[in-house]
């Protein structure tokens, strides 16, 4: 844990918006012994193919609308710490969170330490074919 942020005073945001937590072969190898199961059961239940990419599936969430299907939604934690993939490992790989920066900017400001300020990345790719979208309605 980072000086500058505290992942248990966050609501999961980086479990939450990230839509593709990408799963290598070390990393389905690491989930079936973690719930003691083939890595064909694995892959079958924890993973799904998006855009030719192996990644962990998703499930609705309370508080962002989707978010790991590991993800605890009560305590916002990882249910397979020990087990999860090597990205979740690397990450956050900076001594600053953004996300915690706002949460504690926005809880400062709005007096509550319950405040989470919801927000959602859109990458730029995803930005300009919305944009190709809407010009072509209109």
């Amino acid at each position: 844990m980072s000086e500058n942020y505290d992942c248990s005073k966050c609501p999961a945001y980086c479990c939450s918006v990230y839509g593709r937590v990408r799963v290598t072969k070390g990393d389905l190898t690491r989930l079936a012994k973690h719930f003691k199961v083939t890595e064909s059961t694995a892959r079958r239940r924890f993973t799904k193919i998006y855009d030719g990419e192996r990644i962990l599936r998703q499930k609705k969430d309370s508080i962002f609308s989707e978010s790991c299907t590991f993800l605890n939604p009560v305590t916002r934690q990882c249910t397979i710490y020990d087990g999860r993939p090597e990205v979740c490992r690397e990450f956050p790989d900076a001594r600053r969170c953004a996300y915690y920066d706002l949460l504690q900017f926005e809880r400062e400001q709005q007096g509550d330490d319950t405040v989470v300020p919801l927000v959602q990345i859109a990458f730029r790719g995803e930005i300009e074919a919305a944009r190709g979208k809407r010009a072509g309605k209109r």
